[in-house]
């Protein structure tokens, strides 16, 4: 099966192969993957390769690309950034590793079919075309909700594993990816899944044949293409390729299609998968009259809205102090753990929980994959858990190799802050807050530089502290967006030097 979809038409020029250190069935990259079969070569040349991991011995799925270095640098950073959204309907990635020559990122397996293939036996029918509508939306609506976008939603990318499982591959870190495209793209995977055919106008060109236009160029709806097709959802994908009507968010899409899903269910999924239907007779859910997405999506919304008006006090600590369940019915993340004391003191609330869209590597040397994954793990609450640096042979000193690299914060918006709290892996660590006004465009070496540079201390470093690093010098007239924890030295471990940050709170107002 096509483990990478062919996506959107890449801008990226393709990867001149070359026979210099090119794989071969039974080499073991990075001492851990095997690979296994040549599958096939993706759109942009990069070769996928069936193969184990060697250590957990699990299928994995090998993308190779030559050479690495600065032309891999897009395929690492979307790697990176989906391997920070686990969701059961995106593809899982484990590993991006950039070794000059080839760079390759190792992720899951699916055993099964891309959406391109199993239509090319015949459109869908209305009910699985909706449970594939349905999980890629609900996989985008996990994508935006860390601010960042897919770019690559395609029938080539859409993945169908035996069992029935949908899941979405492949997201495209080219910085033209934006929500809107993100849900245009969603009514062109219906339409696909509905017609066999690819909007190209309203959704992005591709390989696959275009739709059904009349002599004007107007898209044909599904209901025009082919028999058969519900009015409510041949009048969903309609509104989502109109460029005049502006598309719900990811989120209240997945909420509607799930809504048309879930009246399918009980009727027309049997025992053996949610992709596979019974022959019984099929009633459309009823669609009320007028229907407009607009409108689903304004219902929706202020539902939204009132949940949001009950659960935001209580996540703020409004919810009592019994250590009971969450609003959400379970038990808080952690229980059985040791946590940071978000409220100790009279420093101030936690300010937040800081998503993995605003927590990042900062590193003016340039951020090697293997450290720019796990960032999210330093607000999670656990303390078991850490963003941890390599193992390097020498310290971070000035004038040095590295003088240091940090973990930025940004807190969303303006705050008072009354103190910061850093938990460490390890005593001897040496660090600092900085703080500054301004991030500046895209993510690079020169842009690290500048943030360390532009960024001012907040009262003074900590010298060979111990785990536990708390920073409470903040001008209580001022207000704070972007705080960086900066590391000006490590401790020894492991015959190099190496340290992880376990949780970062910031308290204020």
């Amino acid at each position: 099966m096509t483990q990478v979809g062919e996506g959107h038409n890449a801008a990226e020029a393709t990867p001149a192969m070359t026979a210099f250190g090119a794989p071969h069935v039974g080499e073991i990259l990075a001492d851990r993957y095997q690979l296994e079969e040549h599958i096939n070569d993706d759109s942009v040349g990069r070769q996928i390769w069936r193969g184990v991991d060697v250590i957990l011995r699990r299928p994995v799925a090998v993308v190779l690309r030559y050479p690495g270095g600065d032309s891999a640098m897009e395929m690492l950073q979307a790697a990176v950034t989906a391997s920070r959204v686990v969701h059961p309907n995106l593809v899982g990635v484990y590993d991006a590793i950039d070794e000059g020559e080839r760079a390759y990122v190792v992720r899951e397996w699916v055993e099964g079919a891309a959406l391109r293939e199993i239509v090319a036996s015949g459109p869908l029918d209305a009910e699985r075309a909706t449970t594939v509508g349905h999980a890629v939306a609900a996989a985008i609506a996990a994508v935006h909700a860390t601010g960042m976008a897919h770019g690559n939603v395609h029938p080539g990318t859409v993945l169908i594993d035996h069992d029935g499982r949908v899941v979405l591959a492949d997201a495209r870190a080219d910085g033209t990816a934006s929500a809107v495209g993100d849900a245009r793209a969603i009514g062109g995977v219906l339409y696909f899944a509905l017609t066999g055919h690819w909007p190209h106008a309203e959704a992005g060109p591709t390989a696959l044949p275009d739709a059904v236009r009349d002599s004007s160029g107007a898209l044909a709806s599904p209901r025009q293409s082919r028999a058969g097709v519900p009015d409510y959802l041949d009048a969903l994908t309609m509104d989502l390729l109109d460029p005049r009507i502006e598309p719900p968010t990811a989120e209240l899409l997945a909420a509607e299609l799930g809504r048309m899903d879930s009246a399918a269910a009980e009727r027309f999924f049997d025992d053996s998968g949610p992709l596979r239907f019974t022959g019984e007779e099929r009633v459309e859910p009823p669609r009320p009259a007028g229907r407009k997405i607009a409108v689903g999506a304004a219902v929706l919304a202020a539902i939204a809205l009132v949940a949001m008006l009950i659960l935001v006090p209580l996540l703020n600590g409004g919810g009592g102090g019994d250590g009971g369940p969450t609003a959400s019915g379970t038990e808080p993340a952690g229980a059985n753990t040791p946590t940071p004391d978000a409220g100790a003191g009279d420093g101030g609330a936690q300010i937040g929980e800081l998503s993995p869209a605003l927590v990042r590597v900062v590193d003016p040397k340039g951020r090697d994959p293997r450290e720019v994954r796990g960032e999210e793990k330093v607000n999670d609450g656990d303390l078991n858990t850490a963003w941890e640096t390599d193992t390097y042979n020498d310290n971070f000193k000035a004038g040095g190799y590295k003088e240091g690299m940090g973990i930025l914060v940004d807190l969303g918006s303006e705050h008072h802050v009354t103190d910061v709290k850093v938990e460490l892996s390890a005593q001897g660590a040496s660090g600092e807050i900085r703080a500054g006004t301004s991030v500046g465009p895209g993510q690079s070496a020169a842009t690290d530089k500048k943030i360390y540079q532009e960024f001012t201390p907040v009262g003074k470093p900590i010298k060979d502290g111990g785990t536990t690093m708390a920073f409470g010098e903040f001008d209580p007239d001022k207000t704070y967006r972007y705080l960086l924890f900066w590391i000006s030295s490590m401790p020894p471990a492991n015959g190099g030097y190496k340290i992880g940050i376990q949780e970062i709170v910031v308290r204020g107002s």
